[in-house]
């Protein structure tokens, strides 16, 4: 193949000292070029022997000449693009079809794990719930839009707000986090307003555990002046109660009695209900929540509360919630000067906590026996 820089000389019927002053002349005042002996021989090399030109003379060339460094062939041709993807290819090898019983199945497997969880704590049952978390979310990726894609999304939505939540309560915030974004995601895809509230607020306190008290109060009541009226009695209720939490994470009594008493006057006779199935707050969880708000504010009076939750909570019924109750409870015998009954509390939380693998109950526990 001749070479082309020696053909584009040819063509100009330029001679070796033509070529070196039009290179000079590209090259201006700015770049000075070598004597011309020295860039004769360089051209010798270039079209007798085909060798590399470099990117310098390159750009001077190729302004010589007038030519791309590919039509001077002095540059490699593009690499031609790759071809489009058949179709079948750039489609999913199938799209999912959801119907009303995948939904349900999907619904009870999530309720299965939540009734473990409560039992046994999400150090147990936290892998099982990822694994969930991710095949619904497989599912949905591929699913056809409409209303049972949407039920799907809800059931995401529920599932990834448990898995956070076992994710805070073993210690990991950082995957708690990102749990909670997946569960309000698909809140959001679901169109379920509740659903949103929910998985919103309980992010908040992957907040508060961070210890970014300020932050987890504002995305608590943002959550809940958001929902409105739009959610069930017993969900605002709940994020009334939260919200008390948070105001009395930053120490502000008033406010956290106020929201809790916002929360009694909204919770229903007969709280139960069934669209709400991660909701779970009766009076005696409510006046649990009552003096867990007062214990953080180092109030005695949380113990009655307390002891009234606890009796009728029934021992060993609810792991988790008893370890909280219980650290609630040493804190509020604490902040009454009664170190006997603190440390029977505290005890008796250390035990259940290594039972349910609860690190940050065990954290507290930790603080309070060392204070």
């Amino acid at each position: 193949m001749p070479n082309r820089l020696a053909q584009a000389r040819a063509e100009r019927k330029w001679t070796q000292a033509q070529l070196i002053h039009e290179l000079r002349r590209a090259a201006g005042t700015k770049q000075k070029l070598p004597p011309d002996e020295s860039v004769k021989r360089r051209i010798a090399v270039w079209e007798n022997k085909g060798g590399a030109v470099s990117a310098f003379y390159r750009d001077l060339l190729c302004k010589a000449y007038r030519r791309s460094a590919i039509e001077l062939g002095i540059a490699d041709e593009p690499a031609p693009p790759p071809p489009a993807p058949a179709l079948d290819d750039a489609l999913p090898v199938a799209f999912t079809r959801l119907d009303p019983g995948v939904v349900a199945l999907l619904r009870d497997h999530t309720q299965s794990i939540r009734l473990l969880d409560r039992r046994l704590g999400g150090a147990l049952t936290f892998k099982q719930t990822v694994a969930h978390v991710e095949q619904i979310d497989g599912l949905l990726r591929h699913a056809l839009p409409g209303a049972h894609r949407e039920a799907a999304a809800d059931e995401l939505s529920q599932a990834a707000a448990l898995a956070g939540w076992q994710a805070l309560d073993i210690g990991d915030v950082r995957e708690a986090w990102r749990l909670h974004e997946i569960a309000t995601a698909a809140a959001r895809e679901s169109g379920q307003a509740a659903g949103l509230a929910y998985a919103t607020a309980q992010q908040g306190y992957v907040l508060l555990d961070a210890g970014q008290a300020d932050d987890a109060h504002a995305l608590i009541a943002r959550a809940r002046a958001q929902a409105g009226s739009a959610v069930p009695p017993v969900l605002l209720a709940w994020l009334h109660a939260a919200e008390g939490e948070s105001l009395a994470a930053l120490g502000r009594r008033d406010g956290a009695l106020r929201a809790l008493d916002a929360a009694a006057d909204l919770l229903p006779n007969d709280a139960q209900d069934d669209s709400l199935p991660y909701v779970m707050l009766g009076a005696g969880h409510l006046g649990r929540w009552r003096g867990h708000c007062l214990a953080r504010l180092g109030d005695g009076d949380a113990i009655d509360d307390l002891t009234s939750a606890l009796d009728a909570m029934g021992e060993g019924q609810y792991g988790r919630a008893e370890v909280g109750l219980r650290v609630d409870l040493a804190l509020a015998f604490a902040a009454r000067g009664d170190t006997g009954d603190s440390h029977t509390h505290a005890r008796r939380a250390a035990e259940l906590a290594g039972r349910t693998g609860s690190v940050r109950q065990r954290r507290r526990i930790a603080q309070l026996l060392a204070a």
